[in-house]
């Protein structure tokens, strides 16, 4: 039997070992604990996991639209194979326009239910099943980014979405890139498939852009930390010295008036009063009038006035019957007389240019030759 001296030595030379352990473990770099070893995978969940199964069946449904039915309908067996393959069973209702995914008594994985309602809301949302298969896999997730209230106006909505898309869909292929996920962008949507670091970066990319930040900034910055990111020194540091700096300007100028009331001069003195109705009629002298004469002119100015609108509408009508003018005819020239042209000189050239032919000798050369060859016949002789 071991004495209680010594099993209290035992325990304080224990204890004293565990002190020692605990600064080993305080000296190790933080950086080396947070990172995931290169080539590290999470091991498969298994049915060896969970040989029991589930307790109770778990069953989810979406809409889709009139306009996906024709393609659903055409890969559906595809859906259901892959489905059938963790015991989840898929049905398509295409009178009420809905898909329907439940657990059976042979699932043992209690997320793959998640899964597949992410992957029949994928499809719902225009995505491929080549794509929307991928969310089975344990490292893959999704993420469905609902864009329609973050813009009220319909025309800048419309806008800001194309930018996302970019032209001939540059902009969304360095997204898909830079973040290692599959993006598409439908209706009032954005569905992203991908690793869930990517998926971050896609929903930051995607609020900005629909909040009048261009996505150009976020792909340049993104563009950094990847090269940032392949360099083991900087993984614990700060990166915000590397990223650019994007202050945002207010462009818009407030709008001018159609319409701009100069302002007058300021005087001490207030406006002269207006002339009232009796004042201008003691003016006229109409105020001296009696009510007969007073009416009489009314009348008179009512016909003046009358009679003017009715030569007007006359003279509008008489313009239909007015002929137009024609254009006056243009004379043809004469030939001028001034260059006459010389028939006997030509016709001499011409005769000239028919006796000579191509590269033959005048008639002088022909003279001279001849005499040079007399010459030598006299010599020879």
């Amino acid at each position: 039997m071991a004495s209680p001296s010594l099993e209290r030595r035992e325990k304080g030379a224990g204890k004293s070992e565990f002190r020692n352990q605990k600064p080993k473990l305080e000296n190790q770099d933080e950086s080396e604990l947070l990172t995931v070893p290169d080539g590290w995978k999470e091991p498969a969940f298994s049915k060896e996991d969970n040989p029991r199964g589930l307790l109770e069946k778990s069953s989810f449904s979406t809409l889709f639209p009139k306009y996906r039915e024709a393609y659903l309908k055409e890969c559906w067996p595809l859906v259901q194979k892959a489905l059938n393959e963790h015991h989840v069973n898929a049905t398509l209702d295409l009178i009420e326009g809905s898909m329907t995914v439940c657990t059976t008594k042979k699932t043992f994985d209690p997320y793959i239910i998640i899964r597949a309602r992410d992957l029949i809301k994928l499809l719902a949302r225009s995505v491929s099943f080549e794509q929307a298969v991928r969310i089975l896999q344990d490292d893959v997730a999704c993420d469905i980014i609902k864009i329609g209230s973050l813009v009220r106006n319909k025309e800048r909505f419309v806008k800001r979405r194309q930018r996302l898309i970019g032209p001939k869909g540059s902009t969304l292929k360095a997204l898909e890139l830079l973040t290692n996920c599959y993006i598409m962008v439908q209706g009032n949507t954005v569905s992203a498939i991908g690793p869930f670091s990517g998926l971050k970066e896609v929903r930051k990319v995607v609020l900005d852009t629909m909040k009048n930040i261009h996505p150009i900034y976020n792909i340049k910055s993104l563009m950094i930390k990847r090269e940032l990111a392949k360099d083991s020194e900087l993984r614990s540091q700060s990166w915000e010295r590397f990223l650019p700096q994007f202050k945002h300007k207010n462009v818009n100028k407030r709008k001018e008036p159609k319409k701009k009331t100069v302002k007058k001069e300021y005087t001490p003195f207030p406006p002269p009063q207006p002339e009232s109705q009796i004042d201008k009629e003691l003016a006229s002298g109409e105020y001296f009038l009696k009510a007969n004469q007073k009416k009489r002119q009314k009348m008179e100015a009512i016909k003046a006035k009358q009679a003017e609108a009715i030569s007007k509408k006359q003279e509008e009508r008489n313009k239909a019957f007015i002929p137009p003018k024609e254009k006056p005819i243009v004379k043809p020239k004469q030939a001028s007389t001034e260059t006459k042209i010389d028939v006997a000189s030509i016709k001499e050239k011409v005769k000239k240019a028919k006796n000579k032919k191509l590269g033959a000798l005048t008639a002088e050369e022909i003279a001279l030759k001849m005499e040079a060859d007399e010459k030598k016949k006299k010599k020879k002789k």
